[in-house]
């Protein structure tokens, strides 16, 4: 009996954090994978959190920053299989959705030797401390590609 009521209690010890978790407000999503169809998943995946509640933040790093550019190359804005979506239709629907964020990282724009005015409509310069203080946020979650 002792072995049974100790088990029950390490069991529930176990499952108890699990149980009380809220779901995340706000779901980061770090991007830097240079494949089309990373990229594209990336942003389907944020999509489908954004429906279940959560606000997408977006974080686009080197080779992804790409996806942010008015002239963005083929790999941003050529449709993907199976539904014809490109990464960087996908992306203009998250930045036009309600509470979401879509960022390039900070050193992206001076490594490229280009101005904001490059990045679409939506798309804003992440200043670091804030970046970080949504990374570490108690509510949210980061997905990283």
């Amino acid at each position: 009996m002792k072995k049974i009521i100790l088990s029950a209690c390490a069991a529930f010890a176990l499952t108890g954090p699990a149980l009380a978790q809220e779901a995340p407000e706000t779901l980061v999503t770090i991007l830097t994978a240079p494949e089309p169809q990373t990229q594209l998943m990336a942003m389907v995946l944020a999509v489908q959190a954004a429906q279940q509640g959560a606000a997408p933040h977006i974080l686009l790093c080197g080779p992804a920053g790409d996806l942010a550019l008015k002239d963005a190359p083929a790999t941003a804005t050529t449709p993907q299989p199976p539904r014809d979506m490109s990464p960087q239709g996908l992306l203009t629907k998250i930045a036009g959705m309600p509470n979401a964020k879509v960022e390039v990282c900070a050193i992206y724009l001076p490594g490229k030797g280009a101005q904001a005015d490059v990045l679409m409509d939506g798309v804003t310069v992440a200043q670091p401390p804030a970046m970080a203080a949504a990374m570490i946020a108690p509510n949210a979650r980061i997905a990283s590609y």
